[in-house]
């Protein structure tokens, strides 16, 4: 495959005009539509957008490369656009972008067309290759240019495979010349998608090092899996090296050696910066600990605070642990659903053999959700070794009595005693390294995590979980309608960011009980009202308030009306991001009074998702119906009075 074969003439604009990043966007998607690779357009977009929250894609030097991966794509594509004036994009370098390519990749299926992305990402650092094409006429042209360089590329690439493959196959010979004088630097590179940054920071680095009179090797991890492996001949001879990266990559193997750790734009924003840190010794020691703990004394690179460390580590044990509360929670849901003739009796729930199936296997993975919290936040801190202790502690928060908050105390607590273990046993002779990961480690650290959590967390974190859920349940109506009025509107806030997730993890939180026990939860059918208000208002805005949206932006109605009823709070995202200050006090304020209404009529949900698909399981289901009605008409009456009318042509 070749990258003409993904970019169509009818996806290629070469004298676009946009105003700013979201008018850039909004017509990059359609020359994507336009080239028949999207099923759902403005999930794609959507899912574009919340890549932008992440972090800019527009890397400098002109260019942008917006991309997404994500089930709307119906298979891999590109489109691209010119900006001859520029567009202000929110660059690495803070300069306007001219050259534009958007990404779309499938969410599932064959990976081959990675490999033809990752080759353009490259491609795209040349000066002449971009010059090239900002100087073409016409599309044809302009596949032309690409084509050409492409080949060139891959000819390079496949000379280079052969000269490899061919030293790897020649007989051992003396050695006779000398080892290369010039200093030797390798490093990882990856993006949480995998698609482009991880490739142009590679490329970026490998650029600079030649002009520094520096050897390189840089491995990406993308998805297409991992190229360029590192191996540890390479360790031993680095004189040090550089992590660029967004997301987890194993970095144990780098122990003993002085490492960087930074963002992945970093890698393609300052690699002179990062490299010359390197050669001049003062990149930091790196004692095999948490990566996120490590400094970069480089000015341009961001060091990551504690408060941004400690969420990072609980969002990789939230994002693990929703699989098994969403899919047993909404199969405890069912069960009820099924078992409506027992409604009352003693055994609701089981009463019939396939209501006590659901209910049996729905309980089973409800039950998981501690240890896995647990040892997901652990294996973040103290990677793969922190596992096993961090599941046993959030087993024993569930078994103790200490539910939801000793599982997070087992999480941090497991990673870091793991970390202690590696520096307190990092003296030990070479000859029981791999002693360390499957004796020392796994034993000391089931052991301590055992004593710590039976006689030091569980007793007074059970004492503090039967006391908060006593005032939970002896809250007087007042109380848990302010309560619900807080919870509905941090749901609106960020639509999926960290208030809305912190809200969604305390009502996720309240569906066990102090004993251990899944009960139906009135915060849980707050948090679900206040999450699906914000789509269905716009919606219903776009509807009543039809001057007040252009007319691309009603396209959207029946998807966000789809996503709001499914409890798919992100359906909003578009409109926040293009007019967040016209757009989130209303859906906030909506979402806020459907979370009060909602306490204030008793309802309860055993299902920590599921929308409206679980309102048959509600208690008081049909004023649950009439919170959620009244905070979108509240907050789609707001809308219409703050936003501005928009062009209609």
């Amino acid at each position: 495959m070749r990258i003409v074969d993904l970019l169509k003439k009818q996806s290629i604009d070469l004298n676009a005009s946009v105003a700013d990043k979201a008018a850039a966007i909004d017509h990059l998607v359609d020359l994507m539509a336009a080239g028949g690779n999207l099923n759902d357009k403005e999930l794609y977009k959507q899912r574009v957008l919340a890549r932008e929250q992440e972090g800019s894609t527009g890397i400098g030097e002109g260019i942008a490369i917006p991309h997404a991966k994500t089930e709307a794509v119906n298979e891999p594509g590109l489109a691209s656009m010119i900006v001859r004036d520029g567009v202000d994009y929110e660059s690495l370098d803070d300069e306007p972008a001219h050259l534009f390519f958007l990404i779309a990749a499938p969410a599932g299926g064959a990976n081959v067309h990675l490999e033809v992305l990752s080759r353009l990402s490259r491609m795209l650092m040349d000066d002449d290759f971009r010059d090239n094409l900002m100087n073409a006429k016409t599309p044809e042209e302009y596949l032309a240019i690409i084509d050409k360089a492409e080949a060139e590329q891959v000819a390079a690439e496949e000379e280079e495979a052969a000269a490899e493959a061919a030293a790897e196959e020649a007989p051992a010979e003396p050695e006779t010349a000398a080892p290369s004088d010039r200093p030797y630097v390798i490093g990882v590179t990856a993006c949480p998608t995998g698609i482009a940054h991880t490739y142009m920071a590679a490329e970026a680095l490998e650029n600079k090092a030649a002009a520094m009179g520096v050897d390189i090797k840089i491995e990406t991890n993308g998805s297409g899996g991992v190229k360029n492996h590192l191996t540890q001949a390479d360790i031993d001879r680095a004189v040090g090296v550089i992590v660029a990266c967004d997301k987890d990559v194993p970095v144990q193997r780098f122990a003993g050696k002085p490492v960087i750790f930074t963002k992945v734009a970093n890698g393609i924003k300052i690699p002179e910066e990062l490299i010359q840190t390197v050669l001049d010794g003062k990149a930091p020691i790196y004692q095999g600990n948490d990566s996120s703990s490590e400094a970069v004394d480089v000015e341009s690179a961001e060091k990551e605070s504690v408060g941004r460390q400690i969420y990072k580590h609980l969002m990789n044990g939230v994002s693990h642990m929703l699989p098994f509360v969403i899919g047993g929670g909404i199969l405890i849901a069912l069960a009820f659903l099924f078992d409506m003739d027992n409604a009352g009796a003693a055994n609701f729930g089981s009463g019939t053999p396939l209501a006590a199936f659901l209910k049996n296997v729905g309980g089973l993975s409800f039950s998981m959700m501690m240890p896995i919290l647990a040892g997901y936040i652990a294996m973040s801190i103290g990677e793969r070794p922190a596992l096993m202790p961090g599941i046993v502690g959030g087993f024993l928060a569930t078994t103790g009595g200490s539910g939801f908050f000793g599982a997070l105390f087992a999480g941090f607590i497991a990673g870091y005693l793991i970390i202690f273990l590696k520096k307190a046993l990092s003296h030990l002779p070479e000859a029981l390294d791999g002693t360390k990961s499957i004796l020392f480690y796994p034993v000391l650290g089931l052991v301590l995590i055992g004593v710590i959590m039976t006689y030091i967390i569980n007793p007074p974190t059970s004492i503090f979980n039967t006391w908060l859920f006593d005032v939970l349940n002896s809250m007087t109506t007042s109380s848990r309608i302010v309560l619900g009025f807080i919870l509905g509107g941090m749901m609106s806030i960020d639509f999926g960011g960290p208030i809305n997730k912190a809200a969604y993890v305390f009502g996720t939180a309240s569906l066990m009980s102090a004993s251990g026990q899944a009960v139906s939860s009135g915060i849980m059918a707050s948090v679900m009202v206040g999450g699906m208000v914000p789509p269905l208002a716009i919606a219903l805005a776009m509807l009543l308030f039809k001057g007040k949206f252009t007319p691309k932006e009603r396209q959207s109605t029946i998807t966000n009306f789809i996503m709001g009823l499914s409890f798919i709070t992100e359906g909003a995202i578009p409109f926040a991001a293009s007019d967040p200050v016209h757009v989130i006090p209303p859906c906030a304020i909506g979402a806020a009074v459907a979370g009060a209404l909602s306490m204030l009529f008793n309802c309860t949900l055993p299902a920590p998702h599921g929308g409206i698909f679980v309102f048959g399981v509600i208690t008081n289901w049909p004023m649950y119906i009439a919170a959620l009605v009244a905070g979108v008409i509240v907050a789609a009456i707001l809308l219409g009075i703050f936003r501005k009318k928009r062009p209609q042509d």
